[in-house]
């Protein structure tokens, strides 16, 4: 409980929230490697996704992808590729990447396999070409899952980012490892609570758009 009264006391230091290297600096950083990293993935995932459901081509490499990324410890990763190029934020957004492609991937396949077939023939009957079945049918009533996906790894990315303060001077994860090596414990635990109300708020905001996309598709079946 003392702890926790510390870091209360700590987080509350408007001393803390200033400066290049203050909670709202390195929360920006947070945030930040967090859209970049989300916006790669999903330029990389989502389109792979939705093309291999659509064409039933390569089913096998959204499982075979899903199981060895997640099989890869993160730690182990980020320090390899850290060694290969060096201090910064290269290393990490790499890993962060791999991390998020998964849940991306699988929800983008998910989403359009989820799509009633008998709809995508009727569109396919009244002459509709591949690429418009797939904006104006597949997407909108696929959207729902394919945003499922977004969450989970935008969760993922945003408790996971604070080890790329581990070789990089970025992010609400400094805290973290430059308490442990100061035995600064209430600086570990406000940074903590930071990145876990920093999720809480990601995940209520694409949990609210998830909610408008579903009653969108709703309206569009």
């Amino acid at each position: 409980m003392e702890l926790f009264l510390e870091s209360l006391s700590w987080l509350i230091d408007p001393a803390h929230w200033a400066g290049p290297t203050g909670i709202l600096a390195r929360l920006g950083q947070h945030v930040g490697l967090t859209a970049l990293v989300i916006f790669i993935a999903a330029a990389l995932a989502l389109p792979a996704g939705v093309a291999i459901e659509h064409t039933r081509r390569g089913q096998n490499i959204v499982a075979a992808i899903a199981g060895s990324v997640r099989a890869i410890p993160t730690l182990g990763l980020l320090t390899l590729l850290g060694l290969l190029l060096g201090i910064g934020l290269a290393a990490p957004t790499i890993v962060l990447v791999v991390l998020a492609i998964p849940p991306l991937l699988a929800g983008a396949y998910s989403g359009v396999a989820n799509v009633d077939p008998m709809t995508v023939r009727a569109a396919r009957a009244l002459g509709m070409s591949d690429w418009q079945i797939v904006r104006g049918v597949e997407l909108p009533l696929a959207a729902p899952i394919i945003m499922g996906g977004v969450r989970s790894a935008i969760i993922q990315v945003v408790a996971t980012a604070t080890l790329a303060a581990y070789i990089a001077d970025a992010g609400l994860g400094r805290f973290i490892f430059s308490g442990l090596a100061t035995r600064r414990y209430e600086e570990v635990l406000g940074a903590a609570i930071v990145v876990i109300l920093l999720a809480l708020v990601l995940d209520l905001g694409v949990g609210y758009g998830v909610k408008r996309v579903e009653r969108r598709a709703k309206f569009t079946a």
